[in-house]
């Protein structure tokens, strides 16, 4: 199931196929040894960073794709996410934390994914997202 180097899982973007991402994410984890606190963290923000692209860079039309390519560095696990959405200004985002955002149910995604992994790095107008998790 893992991608051979330089190869994506490309889904459509239907909710269903986020239980192929976490079959990525578990054959992953499982190859490199992750231990259970870092795999939590990981299965938590490459979904996230799916569901996202599948949600609001997609707007959840099932013929526009998104592709998770997965890499491995020096002690390091890298995930790419990448959407056929027009992107977003990932710069400004409201706080999540912010007691006027508490209430709202959108907004938290972005926090979590950064929040779980090492290293978060946004391309191409927020269209691309990579995840870095040390191992």
């Amino acid at each position: 199931m893992v991608p051979a180097k330089g190869e994506n899982l490309k889904i459509n973007s239907k909710a269903d196929n986020l239980r192929l991402v976490e079959r990525l994410v578990d054959d992953v984890c499982q190859i490199y040894n992750v231990n259970e606190d870092s795999y939590g963290n990981i299965l938590i923000a490459v979904t996230e960073a799916v569901n996202n692209a599948i949600n609001h860079g997609n707007q959840n039309n099932p013929d526009k794709f998104v592709q998770i390519g997965f890499e491995s560095a020096e002690k390091q696990l890298i995930f790419h996410i990448k959407d056929e959405g027009t992107g977003f200004d990932y710069q400004n985002l409201p706080d999540p934390t912010d007691p006027a955002n508490l209430d709202k149910i959108n907004g938290r995604g972005v926090f979590l994914m950064k929040h779980l992994a090492d290293k978060m790095e946004f391309k191409n107008n927020g269209k691309e997202v990579s995840l870095m998790f040390n191992n």
